[in-house]
């Protein structure tokens, strides 16, 4: 830089500005002092203090090389701050300070005696340590944070109060209402709970509980900190809050019934709550509050009323199993009580739960022998569960009403919009108001049991009659509330609902759901590939030809053989093993296969639309998934499912519906002591469109008129239904609707003792006195019965005229088949049914009269074999090319390929 744009040196002296001017460039960015420069500032007030152009040592005048050397000596000399901290007069950062030249670095310090409440951020600090609190500051925010939260701490426990759980720990009733709305039957806690003081409870049952739930618990303040903070943290992650821990906050949680909102407030009033017991209730009180409230399932507050509730005793003559057996009932008696819940839970099966309250009792036993509560040769006396008495011990809940109120209650609980849990219902105070027609309810009852006393004898017959059981269920296809059930003989007897779940398979009343599929979506292009757009398939009509050959060699939509994995082929049988439709193919329209519940042609015609769709049209139509079989094999189309009653009358009602599904339900509303809380709200799905829904429905009405479910027919209405049987003869259905009531009656014969494990359903050949049972016998005969009755008074009303749909398939050589005349025209021949068999439609042998069409000869009357039920039954016999035999591997039910049939 030219020397002619460099300031002058600045005259000596002149006070504050002169020493600012006075200041090097070292810690504002200035040029440094020449070398040698002398007269700085520093120099004329005898600065200690090395800054850029000081003296250092002894006088010694120090030069600098360079301005960032100069810059550096000012730095440091900055840091040496000390008592000579302000220049004369007291003027910080004055001249000879010890900031020597630099400017505004002692602007941070604090003015001499001047000092704050809160020293921060902290004087005479720079940098970071500026903003880092001292320890005098934590320790003090320490001691004021604890001592709030000790004040607070304070304040609560003085308001809180020790429960007194004879006041507030009662279970109310719910009442339960008929659709009309008179009272069906009130349950809840006004026999559910009795008082026990201490000295009465068993040693045993106070055992089996501390070492279950709170080893510690004769030694403990009364709550469990680790327990507090896992459940705080829980709900601060969003998820549903833990139960208290130790039995004192469990008993104060049981005690607090008028609050159970699970919410933070809640849950910290309970901690106070448990503090305050601990410290003022003795630990004898408290167990014994704690069992006389605790909830131990089916509806039993505190342990009397659980003793008589699972063994029909007092409570003080309980023996160290059936103690260790009431403590796992703590746990929650939906999964551990051994009658089952599956109502509110299907995997709370008898068995499941047998299973777990067996492994829960015994854990028990063996931590009572740990912790020195019980001998180990006593504890050796208890390794089964204890002998235990039915679950609705309730005479109010005897006959269907049981069943009733446990499907009302599934509903609740299951139904995300009326925000009621099981707990909930168990605590009581709800008015429920069901769609149960009584009228309706007692009308199917009296059908099943007048059937059944007239021709199940069991005494008579022991090897056939013995546990013949029905179900049956009755659903509005308008709305789809839930009219009737028959869930079993007696609710107190019989524990599972057959109307909401048997397992038996559903056999041909599955067919109509094939023919659905037919019509929605088609039946594939055998040149395309396997999955198919809609563009690309054929709308089948109801006249479409299939053929009806017993023994049918079942084909891909291609027309390739089907065969299993082993390469074994498919020959679909008929029930009776009877061809229909005149030699050499059989050709049969499809309305007329299901007249006569042909086998053979909805197999095909399953394969021809793809069983996917046969899958998707069932669960469209309001049949749920975990009730359908495999779909990987051809049989799925003739009933290897089975769906409860209740869900198959409400499938069946969406056809009545002209393709509107809607859900099942059994509530209407729900109230409480605060009004309304639920109301149900009607929702539908269009499933099939009316030309699909109508068609299915003229063709099951043709199954009425003159097919195999003739017995059903009520003068006057139009009905429509179907028949279906199963393989190996293990059960009946007969499902049927008019269009204002849609019903489903199943029988079968099952063995359902909770103790066996191995239960499967038996055949029924000669049951009732009949060589065979099919869904156009008893069934068919109890649904007519019930349906006249819930029909009486109601007007009649006529199903609509279907619309042409679809193109008819296979329609070379001509749509009007006929059977086959004799036993000899049929490709497989079998023998006929004997004379002493009455039938409403067998295939007609040589010896009979009937020719052409003239299948009327047997269609009054009797029952109905050959292949007039269809279903599953018999399975279809494989055979492999080797000639080798069929295939009879099973499912358990007659198997998937069957086999002999006996």
């Amino acid at each position: 830089m030219s020397e002619h744009r460099r300031k002058p040196p600045q005259p000596q002296g002149g006070g504050r500005a002169a020493a600012r001017r006075g200041q090097s460039g070292s810690s504002s960015g200035r040029r440094a002092a020449p070398r040698g420069a002398t007269g700085s500032p520093a120099d004329s007030y005898g600065s200690s203090s090395y800054g850029s152009g000081s003296s250092g040592p002894g006088g010694e005048e120090r030069s600098y090389g360079s301005r960032a050397e100069a810059r550096r000596a000012a730095q440091r000399g900055s840091r040496r701050r000390g008592a000579d901290n302000a220049g004369p007069g007291g003027r910080r950062g004055a001249p000879g300070g010890p900031t020597g030249p630099g400017r505004g670095r002692g602007r941070a310090s604090t003015a001499p005696g001047r000092k704050r409440l809160i020293d921060y951020p902290r004087a005479g600090k720079y940098g970071w340590r500026r903003w880092v609190p001292s320890w005098k500051l934590v320790s003090g925010l320490f001691i004021g944070f604890v001592g709030s939260l000790m004040a607070v701490a304070g304040i609560a426990y003085a308001m809180v109060s020790v429960p007194d759980e004879a006041a507030v720990a009662k279970a109310q009733n719910n009442v339960f209402y008929w659709s009309d709305g008179s009272v069906m039957v009130a349950t809840g806690g006004e026999v559910n709970r009795q008082n026990m003081s201490y000295a009465s409870i068993p040693r045993e049952m106070r055992y089996a509980v501390i070492s279950q739930e709170n080893k510690t618990f004769e030694t403990d303040s009364g709550i469990d900190p680790n327990g507090i903070a896992r459940a705080v943290l829980n709900m601060a992650r969003g998820g549903q809050t833990q139960g208290g821990s130790t039995i004192t906050q469990q008993y104060v949680k049981n005690a607090m019934l008028n609050d159970q909102a699970q919410t933070l407030t809640r849950k910290v009033k309970e901690i106070f709550v448990a503090i305050k017991v601990g410290s003022q209730v003795p630990k004898d009180k408290i167990m014994e509050g704690y069992l006389n409230t605790t909830y131990f399932g089916r509806g039993a507050y505190g342990l009397q009323a659980a003793s008589r509730a699972y063994f029909n005793k007092d409570a003080t003559k309980l023996d160290p199993g059936e103690c260790a057996f009431l403590a796992a009932m703590v746990k929650g008696a939906t999964y551990y009580d051994p009658a089952g819940a599956t109502s509110l839970d299907p995997s709370a099966t008898p068995e499941a739960n047998s299973r777990r309250a067996l492994a829960q009792m015994q854990d028990t036993l063996d931590k009572m022998v740990k912790y020195g509560h019980l001998s180990p040769a006593e504890r050796a006396k208890y390794t089964t569960l204890p002998k235990i008495q039915n679950p609705r011990a309730n005479g109010q809940l005897g006959g269907q009403i049981g069943y009733l109120v446990d499907l009302a209650k599934a509903y609740l609980v299951n139904n995300p919009a009326t925000h009621i849990t099981a707990d909930d219902l168990q605590k009581g105070g709800y008015q429920i108001y069901t769609t149960f027609d009584k009228k309706k309810v007692n009308a199917l009852e009296a059908a099943v049991k007048n059937v059944q006393k007239a021709n199940i004898k069991p005494k008579q017959r022991p090897k056939t009659d013995t546990y013949v059981q029905f179900g049956g269920a009755s659903v509005d296809p308008t709305s789809g509330a839930i009219k009737a059930i028959y869930g079993g003989e007696d609710a107190t007897k019989h524990f599972t609902d057959n109307a909401d779940s048997t397992g038996a398979q559903v056999g041909s009343t599955f067919k109509p759901f094939v023919l659905a599929a037919a019509m929605k979506w088609g039946v594939r292009n055998p040149d395309g590939p396997e999955s198919q757009a809609q563009d690309e398939r054929t709308i089948a009509s109801p006249k479409s030809l299939y053929s009806g050959k017993n023994k049918l060699k079942i084909k891909e939509y291609n027309g390739k053989v089907w065969t299993d994995k082993d390469g074994n082929e498919w020959l679909q049988t008929n029930d009776g093993g009877e061809s229909v439709g005149n030699a050499p193919d059989y050709k049969i329209d499809l309305r007329e296969a299901m007249q006569y519940s042909v086998n053979s042609a909805y197999v095909q015609l399953g394969m021809d639309v793809g069983l996917d769709k046969v899958q998707q049209s069932a669960m469209d139509a309001g049949i749920l998934k975990g009730s359908l079989a495999s779909a990987n094999y051809p049989s799925f189309s003739i009933g290897t499912s089975d769906p409860s009653a209740l869900r198959m009358a409400s499938a069946y009602g969406t056809f009545a519906a002209s393709g509107q599904q809607r859900d099942p339900y059994s509530v209407v509303k729900v109230s409480d002591k605060d009004g309304v809380i639920f109301t149900h709200q009607d929702k539908s799905t269009e499933a099939f469109t009316p030309q699909v829904a109508d068609n299915v429905t003229d063709v099951l009405k043709t199954v009425v008129d003159k097919g195999t479910g003739t017995k059903a027919q009520l003068p006057g209405r139009d009905v429509a239904g179907k028949t279906g049987t199963t393989d190996g003869n293990k059960s009946a259905w007969f499902v049927g609707y008019t269009p204002q009531l849609s019903t489903a009656i199943s029988m079968f014969r099952l063995d359902d003792n909770a103790k066996n494990k191995n239960r499967t359903f038996l055949e029924m050949y000669g049951t009732g006195g009949q060589e065979k049972i099919h869904g156009a016998s008893f069934p068919a005969e109890i649904w007519h019965d019930y349906m006249a009755e819930a029909l009486a008074n109601a007007p009649v009303v006529n199903f609509p005229t279907p619309q042409p749909i679809g193109k008819v398939l296979n329609a070379d050589p001509s749509p009007t088949p006929t059977p086959s005349a004799s036993q000899s025209q049929t490709t497989s021949p079998s023998p006929s049914p004997s004379a002493s068999e009455p039938s409403t439609s067998p295939s007609p042998s040589a010896s009979q009269t009937c020719n052409g069409w003239s299948w009327k000869c047997g269609t009054t009357g009797g029952t109905n074999t050959g292949g007039t039920d269809g279903g599953t039954s018999p399975t279809p016999t494989v055979t492999d090319t080797s000639g080798t035999g069929g295939n009879t591997r099973g499912n358990g039910n007659g198997g998937i390929f069957g086999g002999p049939t006996g």
